[in-house]
This record gives C-alpha cells, sequence and structure tokens, in this order.
C-alpha cells in the first residue's frame, strides 16, 4: 500500500474513510451518523454508535476462541515478580472489580481516581470502570498530595483505587498517606478509597473510608459490560497548563477505540497475537493508549513493565524484556535510550541478547536528536521511527506509518502526517507559510476520531487554548516547519523558541548540534535572559561515562560546533557541565525551570520532578558559572 494515497483519502473524504475503519471494531449499534455537530458547534464522531471498551479489550476475544492467549505480561525488576495474565484471567479481575464498584454504589457517568504504580491492578481498575461507564481518571503514581487534591477537586471522584506504595528502584512511594493527606487537603470527599496491599514494608494507616482491594472482590458479583454512546467520556487525563492549572482532557469512547484499532495496524505495524511493549506509565498519555486499550483492542499482548531502563538492575533490562517475551515492537522515550546509551555507549549489554524478534523501535515524547536516533539504529539493526504526538490527540500526529509504507528517514523529523491530520505551518498571522520557513504546527479542522473531547468542567479553556488562535485549525502549541519534501520537522514549544538580537532561533535545533559531540550523552538548551540581545542561549550537558575530555575543552568545542553549524548569531558563549537534568517521572526536561533558575526569577519545584535535589545542584553550578540573573 502507497502511504500518500492511504494518506490522501482521509483528507479527501474524512467520513468515508473513518467510516471504512470503525467497521473494524465491535459495536453493540453501529453508527449511521459518522461525523456531526455537538451542541457547542465542535466535531464528534460517530455520534448514534454504541458501544463497550472493557467489552472490545476482553470478552469479544474470549468470544473469538482466545481466552488462553497472553493479555498482560507483568515484569517487575524492582521487587522481582513476574506474572502472566491471560485473557481469561483479565475477564475475570476486571469483571469481579467492576462488580465491587457497583456494590458501593458507582454508575454510569460517576468518575473514579486510579492512583496506582504499575502493577496488574491498574490496569484492572481502568477496565472495571470502562466495564460499567465510570469514568476514570488515572493520575500519576507518587504524585504529590496537593497536585492529587487539585485533580480530586476537579474531577470530584467518588472512589480512589490505589495501593499501599509503589517502589522506584530503591525507594518506597507510600501512596495510601498521600492519598489520606490529599483527601484532607481537597473540598471534595471521596466516598471510599479502595487499597491493594502489596505488603513491602509502607506505612497504610486506617481510615474510615477504605476499603480492601481483594476483600471487595471476594464478595462481589461479576458485572457485565454496559453499552455507552460513542461520545461518552472514557476518561479524564490531566495534563500541564501554561495558567499552571491541570487541564483535564476528555477522550470518547467510539472515536478512540477507532483512532487506536487504526493505528496498532497502520501506525505500529503489529498484528493480533504480538507482543507490544511501551515502556511508559500507565499516568500518561502514552500508558492509556498503548498498554492499556492500544494492544488489548487489537488483541495483542502488553507488557507491563514496572522499573526503569538502568539500574534495575542496570542498562541491559530493556534486552532483556525483548528477548524474553519476543517483543515485536517496542516504544519508548528518547531519555529511556540516552540513559541506557550514558551506561553503556558501546552496546555490550546489547549483544548478549537475541533480539531478532523486534522489528520496529518506536521512539516518542520529546524531540529525538540525531545522535540518539542513529546510536539505536546502529545498535538495533531495525528501523528506529521517531512519531510525534500530544496527550490532546491520543494517538500519533506524525509518523512514519510502518504499516502502510516506510519512507526514508531523516533525522530530527518524525517524518509525515499520519492519516486524517490536515498538518499545516502556519505565520503569527494565520498564513500557511512556504516549506522551509518555521511556524506554528496546526492541524485543520476535523481533527480524526480519538482527539480530546473537551476540557472536564471548561469548555472555554478548550476553545481559547486550542481552537480560537488560528480559526478552523487546531494549534498544537508546538513550532515546526516541512521541508522541501514534505518532512516535517518538530523544532518545540513555541515558548523554546528564544529571540536572539530579533532572530528567532531554535533550541532545537541548537541541541542537536550540541547532543553530536562525541563526549556529550544528553544536554539541554535554553534561552535565558540577556541585557543586550534580549535572549542568548544556554547549553547543559551531561558527560558520557567515558568521557576523558576536560570541561574546558568540551565547552569550546561545543561552542565551537554550534558557531560552525548556525552562525555567529547562535551566540552561544555558554556551556555548564552538569553530572544530571532535571527531568519529569516520564523522562521530560523541565526547560522551563531551569530558565527561571537561570534568570533568577521565582519558581515553584513541580511534583512530576525525578528527584527534587537536583534543583539545588543546578542553582550551585549556575552561580560557580556566573550563569545569567545568579551571577548578580
Amino acid at each position: 500500500m502507497k502511504y500518500q494515497e492511504f494518506y490522501n483519502k482521509s483528507i479527501s473524504n474524512p467520513e468515508a474513510f473513518w467510516k471504512e475503519q470503525s467497521e473494524q471494531i465491535s459495536w453493540y449499534s453501529k453508527p449511521e451518523n459518522i461525523l456531526s455537530k455537538n451542541d457547542k458547534g465542535h466535531n464528534q464522531w460517530f455520534e448514534d454508535g454504541k458501544l463497550n471498551l472493557s467489552y472490545l479489550c476482553i470478552d469479544k476475544h474470549i468470544e473469538d476462541g482466545y481466552g488462553r492467549q497472553n493479555a498482560i505480561i507483568y515484569d517487575s525488576p524492582v521487587t522481582n515478580s513476574k506474572e502472566i495474565i491471560t485473557y481469561n484471567r483479565l475477564h475475570k479481575e476486571v469483571s469481579k472489580l467492576a462488580g465491587a464498584l457497583k456494590e458501593i454504589g458507582l454508575k454510569k457517568g460517576d468518575t473514579a481516581i486510579v492512583y496506582m504504580p504499575m502493577i496488574p491492578q491498574a490496569v484492572y481498575a481502568m477496565l472495571a470502570c470502562a466495564r460499567i461507564g465510570v469514568i476514570h481518571s488515572v493520575v500519576f503514581g507518587g504524585f504529590a498530595p496537593n497536585e492529587l487534591a487539585i485533580r480530586i477537586d476537579d474531577c470530584k471522584p467518588k472512589v480512589i483505587l490505589t495501593a499501599s506504595s509503589g517502589i522506584e528502584i530503591d525507594r518506597i512511594i507510600p501512596y495510601k498517606p498521600y492519598v489520606d493527606e490529599a483527601i484532607k487537603l481537597a473540598e471534595h470527599k471521596p466516598n471510599s478509597v479502595i487499597i491493594y496491599q502489596r505488603h513491602l514494608g509502607a506505612d497504610t494507616p486506617g481510615k474510615p473510608y477504605d476499603i480492601d482491594y481483594l476483600s471487595a472482590l471476594n464478595t462481589a458479583t461479576p458485572a457485565e459490560p454496559v453499552e455507552v454512546e460513542s461520545t461518552h467520556p472514557l476518561y479524564i487525563l490531566y495534563t500541564s497548563g501554561t495558567t499552571g492549572k491541570p487541564k483535564g482532557i476528555i477522550r470518547d469512547s467510539g472515536g478512540y477505540a477507532t483512532a487506536l484499532k487504526f493505528s496498532m495496524n497502520y501506525v505500529y505495524g503489529v498484528h493480533s497475537g504480538d507482543v507490544f511493549w511501551a515502556a511508559s506509565d500507565v499516568g500518561w498519555v502514552v500508558g492509556h493508549s498503548y498498554i492499556v486499550y492500544g494492544p488489548l483492542l487489537n488483541r495483542n499482548t502488553t507488557v507491563l513493565f514496572e522499573g526503569k531502563p538502568i539500574r534495575t538492575p542496570d542498562a541491559s533490562t530493556f534486552w532483556r524484556i525483548i528477548e524474553e517475551y519476543k517483543v515485536k515492537v517496542m516504544f519508548t522515550a528518547p531519555t529511556a535510550i540516552r540513559a541506557i546509551k550514558k551506561e553503556d555507549p558501546n552496546g555490550e549489554f546489547l549483544k548478549q541478547y537475541d533480539l531478532s524478534n523486534l522489528k520496529y523501535q518506536f521512539l516518542a515524547g520529546e524531540r529525538c536528536d540525531a545522535a540518539t536516533l542513529k546510536w539505536t539504529e546502529d545498535k538495533l539493526k531495525v528501523p528506529v521511527i521517531d512519531h510525534w504526538w500530544q496527550t490532546e490527540s491520543g494517538w500519533p500526529m506524525l509518523a512514519n506509518m510502518a504499516g502502510v509504507e516506510l519512507a526514508t528517514v531523516k533525522p530530527g523529523s518524525a517524518t509525515f502526517p499520519v492519516c486524517g491530520y490536515d498538518i499545516q505551518i502556519m505565520s503569527e498571522e494565520g498564513e500557511i507559510v512556504p516549506n522551509g520557513k518555521e511556524g506554528y504546527v496546526v492541524v485543520k479542522l476535523p481533527l480524526p476520531p480519538g482527539n480530546l473531547k473537551n476540557i472536564w468542567g471548561n469548555p472555554e479553556r478548550f476553545v481559547a487554548g486550542y481552537l480560537s488562535r488560528f480559526p478552523g485549525y487546531y494549534f498544537s502549541g508546538d513550532g515546526g516547519y516541512k521541508d522541501e519534501d514534505g518532512y516535517v520537522f518538530i523544532t518545540g514549544r513555541v515558548d523554546d523558541v528564544i529571540n536572539v538580537a530579533g532572530h528567532r532561533l531554535s533550541t532545537a535545533e541548537m541541541e542537536e548540534v550540541v547532543a553530536s559531540h562525541p563526549s556529550v550523552a544528553e544536554c539541554a538548551v535554553i534561552g535565558i535572559n540577556d541585557d543586550l540581545k534580549g535572549q542568548i542561549p544556554l547549553a547543559l550537558v551531561v558527560t558520557k561515562t567515558d568521557n576523558k575530555l576536560a570541561e574546558s575543552v568540551i565547552q569550546t568545542e561545543v561552542i565551537k560546533d554550534v558557531r560552525k553549524s548556525i552562525g555567529p548569531v547562535a551566540s552561544l558563549k555558554q556551556v555548564v557541565l552538569v553530572d544530571r537534568l532535571p527531568k519529569t517521572r516520564s523522562g521530560k526536561i523541565l526547560r522551563k525551570l531551569l530558565r527561571s533558575i537561570a534568570d533568577n526569577d521565582q519558581y515553584k519545584i513541580p511534583s512530576t520532578i525525578d528527584d527534587p535535589l537536583i534543583i539545588k545542584e543546578i542553582e550551585n553550578k549556575f552561580i560557580s558559572h556566573k550563569v545569567g540573573n545568579t551571577k548578580k
């Protein structure tokens, strides 16, 4: 199949295209009204269709005779445990938990928060909610109580499903005390807290609202799937917003199911029965779409991994899992690959494993630099596919579509738009710019199925944030450009574009150059305030473990490389070597926080940070190097 022909069909006649794709899933009532407007005038898909995601992910496969197939492989090096869960077992666990939720009064349209580590019970909780039409909101495990309280007040859950604790490498995270503190802080009080006891030694104080997970299951009557409308919200997923208050992205049911089934086949190139592994967390959109719903809808075996790419126990963990479970397609963030590369630059660990089952390696979550892409290609000897999407989209927007036709890779580009996404580059004035010119990345409406439906409790914010800036288009918040061949390059959030003496420069472009230095393991380039030029770039560099060059040599060479590649206009004059970069637990570098530290602005350490102690290290480095306003 030719990509361009397939893609053109999706753009020229989206209703016919997505009607055909919707027929790949089983509906209780097939939709006739494919694309329509809701009462707010926003596009919606399959309005009159009825279905149930839990049924599609479990019951349908059992009815088709695949109950004994492995549905979930749980691998937890941090607890030294493994578990294989078949579709039959998944059905038993989910239907019993759904029954327990019904017995404490939950019904279609109610909300529930899932606050759990990467354990099978987190997946059971999501699917149990979907089974009875309860809208779940998975909050990343380990979020601070205040952040959890904000989400409790926003979505007003009747119940919180949690575990006694989580574990990160060698540190116990006390989930239950966090939940109790969050409820204390929140104005809304959930009726119940269902606790799965992990017996890891964490404190689990008892409260009147507590319900023991296993006890609830033992007395529950299994629940059958409930028919829901295609437009019924499946979940609320919070993402960071410019106001500081999280945005609750609402995902529908029918459009999402259609899009995920399509993406598994055509973007990721996996077939029913294959083993698929997204090394992420159920608290993020990747976990929702490609640990839980996407693979299970497609009757894949999904890997649920509780660990890290390094130190659990070492940089060989990913390769061990790929060999042990015969993973066909893997998906992770470039950060994970860079961490492995830093520990094992020559890929010695990788050579110890048979990775012959691996067909594609996908990367997303942040921009993939050319050095990381090349290292991964050289070591894995399979197509490495950088692709781009957002919490808001729910599934890929740009990708080299492995199930359609693989294009030649251009490092730094996520290749071409995925079917259904009419992606354009616009100027500040709302004009489509010519190829080669940078601008704002937008998508012509209607968005394809599966994209955000609204913002929970705040439709005005939905319009203001995504639809009003460029009428008729969805505004992604990212900058980018198309080259002469139509390849799309995402240069980063628009606030990561810096203005140096009137010149708009992409920090992502500079990062590309810095990362290509042979001693650099990973880096971040940020724009900091400058009295003369408005902003100037600052590079923070983490060197490889085996680096033998002096700091002054690396600084000189990196500055020279940027000047050579981008020109003197880049004005990169400061390169600071650091031991590590501040990141969220999902691996994204906290560039905004770094800018605030350098500019001596007030800032709040986000609860999503991987290790708060790193902030003091960065502050001290900036002071000793007289960076930005810290020198004043």
